[in-house]
């Protein structure tokens, strides 16, 4: 009897939430852009609305200062570092080759001023001064780079230097670098917007512009990374926010730094011509209430973590299904948080978004007389 009960707790049915429905009209296709590969996601829930080849393994360029520049923040948010920090310039980071914020030997320069060089001038000398006061050696922040990437699940980056100057083995994807840029702006908030929307930084009497031109051209755009690399190509990945939506667009490879602007504007205002973001099931409001066998009590509320948001077609939200996948058959006992399934959020039968369920309570072992009593209901084919 009670193997067979184990059994039916591991049938697995589809169960479909109450929804309104109503005409589903389909969202047109995005224009194809000329890079080789590109991703545009959403920043709270981290949906995919637009990609082509998100995969392909890159050369970074100046991608890779976008790590050094979460590392940093990292220690920043940790008091290893402070803004005002003052750090004395090395003879490495003088001597280092490319885009630069031209460092001089011996001076004192502060973390700040580092930043702002690193971001907004995508300067090669800062990354190597931050690297060096970080971990010793560049070599071994490029250890903590990958260790860093691998805790992100960057399945598709790998980096040998801090500069992301040409070198055998170092690439990055498209979809990887989305993903790094939503996991900085998620953990660094306050200092995403300090340092990744200056238009223009001085150093020592030298006026530079940030290479992020949409930074002038679109007033949703607060910040972004470019690269370049002649064997790979422009790169631009950009953030955009209006509605209460935030957009990640990354292209890569593009044929001209004109090119990959536009590439990436297509990219945004695809996204806010035909989607919205909002909450579709609150914090507070159980997915479902699920009957449980064997229990003390004989409901279990089915929770999220937390609210559920998802970027949907513009005008649409009534159209969203709602599809919880749980157990066909619950058996006490259930400790709360367990994770239990998965809810899928889809539209035009296309899959939005899909988010785990876990329980919302703890149901413990029932009586001797109620278990006996949930066994012959079950006998009988409840």
């Amino acid at each position: 009897m009670k193997a067979w009960l184990t059994c039916l707790t591991l049938a697995i049915s589809w169960t479909m939430v109450p929804l309104a429905r109503a005409d589903a009209p389909r969202v047109p296709a995005p224009r194809a852009l000329g890079a080789p590969s590109y991703i545009l996601t959403t920043y709270r829930s981290g949906q995919t609305l637009v990609a082509k080849h998100p995969d392909e393994e890159i050369a970074p360029a100046s991608f890779a200062k976008l790590m050094v520049s979460y590392i940093v923040f990292d220690a920043m948010r940790h008091g290893r570092l402070s803004p005002q920090t003052e750090l004395t310039v090395s003879k490495k980071a003088w001597r280092t080759s490319g885009s630069r914020m031209f460092l001089k030997v011996g001076d004192k320069v502060s973390v700040n001023q580092l930043l702002h060089g690193l971001i907004t001038m995508a300067g090669n000398d800062a990354a190597v001064e931050l690297a060096q006061s970080i971990a010793g050696t560049t070599s071994t922040f490029v250890i903590y780079m990958n260790r860093y990437a691998a805790r992100l699940d960057l399945g598709h980056t790998h980096f040998v230097n801090v500069t992301g100057l040409p070198a055998s083995g170092q690439y990055v994807s498209a979809a990887d670098m989305a993903r790094l840029y939503a996991a900085l702006v998620h953990r660094f908030p306050r200092y995403y917007r300090r340092y990744f929307n200056q238009r223009v930084f001085t150093y020592d009497g030298i006026k530079q512009y940030n290479r992020n031109s949409l930074l002038w051209s679109d007033p949703r755009v607060d910040g972004g990374v470019t690269g370049y690399e002649k064997s790979a190509g422009y790169h631009l990945a950009a953030s955009a926010s209006a509605d209460g939506m935030r957009v990640i667009a990354v292209v890569l490879g593009a044929r001209s730094a004109l090119a990959r602007k536009h590439e990436c504007d297509a990219l945004i205002n695809y996204a806010f011509r035909y989607y919205r973001s909002g909450t579709v099931w609150p914090a507070d409001r159980p997915i479902k209430s699920l009957r449980i066998w064997d229990g003390a009590d004989d409901r279990l509320p089915v929770i999220a973590r937390g609210a559920i948001n998802v970027a949907y077609p513009r005008g649409q939200r009534n159209a969203l299904v709602y599809q919880a996948r749980l157990p066909a058959r619950m058996m006490a006992p259930v400790h709360k948080g367990a994770r239990l399934g998965q809810l899928r959020i889809l539209y035009n039968d296309r899959l939005l978004r899909e988010v785990p369920i876990y329980a919302g309570a703890t149901v413990k072992r029932g009586s001797f007389f109620s278990r006996a009593y949930d066994n012959v209901e079950l006998l009988l084919g409840a």
